[in-house]
């Protein structure tokens, strides 16, 4: 097992990104103008005031939404071990199909519960 040492450099980066980022909307929030308006509180839809019913996309198109998401971060795991796979031997090869067995299983499980029909 590496030192904790060898983890300093991206502890340090995760913390001064976390950082900048709280701060940005601290200052944001603290600094900026607070004029509410009525025009500045209503709903916007392309410059036009908006008309109609409002129509909500069902739950379903934001699951689809979060499910492409997760597989698509898969590839993102899959192409470093794909550029080092040769290092790596079957000790590598054996943690890869554990990975993708893992996903295949969660795939079955969505499918099954029916998150994927179209009604």
């Amino acid at each position: 097992m590496a030192p904790i040492s060898e983890y300093i450099n991206v502890l340090v980066y995760l913390a001064v990104a976390l950082a900048i980022g709280v701060l940005a909307v601290v200052v944001g929030a603290v600094l900026g103008p607070k004029r509410p308006s009525r025009a500045k509180l209503m709903a916007y839809e392309s410059g036009n005031d908006p008309a109609g019913e409002v129509k909500r996309f069902p739950v379903h198109f934001y699951a689809v939404a979060m499910l492409f998401i997760i597989f698509d971060v898969e590839v993102a795991f899959l192409w470093p071990y794909a550029l080092s796979a040769g290092g790596l031997g079957l000790t590598g090869f054996y943690v890869l199909l554990i990975f993708t067995v893992l996903l295949f299983v969660g795939f079955l499980y969505e499918w099954f519960k029916g998150v994927m029909k179209w009604h």
